[in-house]
């Protein structure tokens, strides 16, 4: 379809009504409700009704009716173009795609990712059975439910904020319903936070099966041709992907009751699709459910029923292909070999593992996938990962971590040094991790995207429990790298306190020797200029107050930069440990420097922080934030521009506000993301929220005593962190 006008209109105009939640169907072991389990809890304006039959997620709970007045923007969701019979459960809105344009779009601004896919590397793996160039993951994870999904993060802790993108290739925004809409766009802070780490993120299409109020009608209309011969949904699904800044589409046909025609409209459809999106970077990964016949029979493999919608005579139809739950040792080898005589790689085969019920307790024949002698047979994807925050009774920011890396890591919590017998394969034990940090200036506050407050400089300048991946850092992809003669203390990501964002990097226990603690691998070039700096305190709670170094300490602290890469899987980082002078005592947050200047010419492969406690006691150390960059701090980015509100609602002395400006533009170049404050009589500011785009909800906005109207800045924040000077805007009370 062609581009309009449209495409270029300014997406910052009044929304449309709110767009309640409906829980879905519960599934069985195959994939066929398309739904997302995750139910947000604390959303301001909970307007999340049923449209369908069917139990809660585990802690989720009862949906309310929907407030008109609630103006919070939500992630996109159509059917193709035939909507159900019948009228939409409350407050759910039914949209058809053929019919959207991006100027008709009231969430335009709130959707659109901004933050382009970087591109990364492999370094040598930590553990010695993890492979790099074979096996890769794909991950099918529900954020949330396919109707009122949050565009822009919500005002709770309690979210999957997946961290772990070192061991992910591809990820797939689960979701979709015949009760809501079947075709799914990811918000914007998924898909910033992904493409920050260089992970593609798909939408979804979703056609269910029949006993889940799937119609034949909706696979039709997805593969409808026009008079010219063109299938206009496949152009819609590029622009849609387009426009909102996100990688391609995952394409899930479980409605039976096709033919053979059908199939073949299915396949055209899908090479059209490709054809479309791969001039832009678009890829499509297909389901094995569909077969050449037109009806659905789950394959479990890659084989001549199927293998058309994977490679057919002409080429390449989609890119990758999900294995269904069905497969065995013998489909998957044979899966492997056929895409072999297809001259694709066989690494191009999803084999899907089922994670939604038990997660790590899941049975799985890895020997059959990746298998430690030999090389992998396939790739794997993982159905529900989410399980690690979903099945917790405590769902903490901190007992999410913790169980998030044990699922990614293992129970060792090591990568090096995987747990002797596990039957939990986890990833970074059999998939080399990933990196997107190769320039300069680099800069990482631990921060994972979701919090209890906000801090800046070591102090709170918000207490409002928190969620927004866009706003995550690029953490270290190791969790966690320790090495040690003498005993490991424990390393984990922690919410009590933090240098900036909502968490920091927790050390605890009684190390006997000296501990070495492995962040981010790099690959950054040094100059004469380059410096590094950490800043680190000791204590459960430090104090605000940045302290120099030169006091009387505890904890002798060392950066160490890797100049060269390990001889091999498994083997140490080779770590230069640059002098310092910093002992830490517990007088608060304070800064190490070190200049860089000795390694200047050389690329650095690896960061690290080696700290020595003199006696046998308890430790409590923590990092707030490590950064490398080139000579003095650059001068502060440019500040946005027309700051306007956009769109109110006021009950009881506190408004809904939607936010937007122009982006920054001239020197610094792109903001790493822009940040909402208000500032209060009297001069105090208090942090509201941030974004990566031009657009921000604010849920609960309070008047302040008889304050005539609400001030706002808004700042764009560089990758040093940085802030811009405030553009400011008013609401009138």
């Amino acid at each position: 379809m062609p581009e309009t006008d449209d495409d270029a209109a300014d997406p910052r105009t009044p929304p449309a009504a709110a767009r309640p939640a409906a829980p879905r169907p519960t599934r069985r072991r195959v994939l066929v409700t398309g739904a997302g389990a995750a139910v947000l809890l604390g959303l301001a304006g909970r307007a999340r009704a049923s449209a369908a039959p069917g139990p809660l997620p585990v802690g989720a709970s009862a949906p309310a009716p929907a407030d008109p007045a609630d103006l919070a923007p939500y992630a996109s969701y159509w059917f193709p173009d035939s909507l159900p019979p019948g009228t939409p459960g409350p407050g759910i809105v039914w949209r058809s795609l053929s019919r959207w344009t991006p100027g008709s779009d009231p969430d335009l601004a709130h959707n659109t990712s901004t933050v382009p896919l970087a591109q990364r590397f492999t370094p040598v793996p930590a553990n010695r059975d993890a492979r790099a160039g074979q096996a890769r993951i794909a991950a099918l994870v529900s954020f949330g439910p396919t109707a009122g999904n949050p565009s822009q993060g919500s005002p709770t802790a309690d979210h999957y904020a997946l961290t772990h993108w070192a061991y992910i290739d591809e990820l797939v925004f689960w979701g979709g319903s015949a009760g809501e809409g079947i075709v799914l766009a990811p918000n914007a802070p998924v898909v910033d936070a992904a493409h920050r780490n260089g992970v593609r993120v798909l939408g979804n299409v979703f056609l269910p099966p029949v006993a889940y109020g799937g119609d034949l009608r909706w696979t039709r209309d997805l593969v409808q041709r026009d008079s010219l011969g063109r299938f206009p949904i496949a152009d819609q699904l590029v622009r849609v992907a387009r426009t909102y800044g996100f990688d391609g589409w995952f394409v899930n046909a479980e409605t039976d009751g096709g033919d053979s025609a059908l199939a073949t409209r299915m396949r055209e459809f899908l090479r059209a699709l490709r054809a479309a999106g791969e001039p832009h970077g678009l890829r499509i990964t297909w389901y094995d459910a569909m077969n050449s016949t037109g009806r659905v029979g789950w394959q479990g493999a890659l084989n001549p029923l199927n293998q058309e919608f994977f490679e057919d005579r002409a080429g390449t139809v989609s890119d990758t292909m999900f294995v269904d739950f069905r497969w065995t040792p013998d489909t998957l080898a044979a899966s492997g070999a056929l895409a072999d005589r297809l001259g694709r790689s066989r690494h191009d085969l999803w084999a899907a593992v089922d994670t939604e019920s038990r997660g790590w307790d899941s049975v799985v024949d890895w020997d059959s996938i990746v298998p430690r002698g030999r090389d992998h047979v396939v790739s794997y994807g993982f159905y529900r990962p989410e399980w690690t925050r979903n099945h917790l009774t405590d769902r903490s920011p901190g007992a999410f971590h913790r169980a998030d890396d044990r699922f990614w890591t293992g129970e060792s919590l090591d990568p090096a040094r995987p747990a002797p017998g596990a039957r939990w394969r986890a990833p970074a034990t059999a998939v080399a991790d990933r990196s997107t940090v190769t320039g300069l200036p680099f800069a990482c506050s631990f921060n994972t995207g979701h919090g209890l407050r906000w801090y800046e400089d070591g102090k709170v300048v918000s207490d409002t429990p928190w969620n927004h991946l866009g706003l995550q850092d690029r953490l270290p992809g190791r969790r966690w790298a320790v090495d040690t003669a003498g005993v490991r203390p424990s390393v984990t990501l922690d919410f009590a306190s933090a240098w900036r964002g909502g968490s920091s990097l927790l050390v605890e226990g009684a190390p006997t020797a000296p501990v070495t603690i492995g962040l981010h691998s790099t690959r950054l070039p040094l100059t004469r200029g380059s410096v590094l700096e950490l800043v680190h305190a000791t204590g459960p709670e430090p104090a605000a107050t940045e302290v120099t170094a030169g006091s009387t300490a505890e904890i002798t602290v060392e950066v160490g930069v890797a100049v060269r890469e390990p001889s091999g899987p498994g083997e140490r980082v080779p770590y230069t440990w640059l002098p310092t002078t910093t002992r830490d005592g517990g007088q608060g947050w304070r800064t190490t420097r070190a200049g860089l200047a000795s390694l200047a010419g050389s690329t650095a492969y690896g960061l690290a922080v080696r700290i020595t406690a003199p006696g046998k006691g308890p430790v409590v150390w923590r990092i707030g934030a490590v950064s490398v960059r080139d000579g003095a701090r650059t001068r502060r980015p440019a500040p946005p521009t027309a700051p306007v509100v956009d769109a109110s609602s006021r009950q009881d002395g506190t408004a809904r506000v939607r936010l937007s400006w122009r982006a920054a533009a001239g020197r610094g170049g792109r903001p790493r993301h822009y940040e909402v404050w208000r500032v209060l009589p009297g001069g105090t500011r208090r942090f509201l929220g941030g974004t990566c785009g031009t657009a921000l909800y604010l849920p609960a906005v309070p008047r302040a005593g008889r304050e005539r109207a609400a001030v706002f800045e808004v700042r764009a924040v560089d990758e040093l962190y940085a802030a811009s000077e405030p553009a400011r805007t008013t609401l009138v009370w």
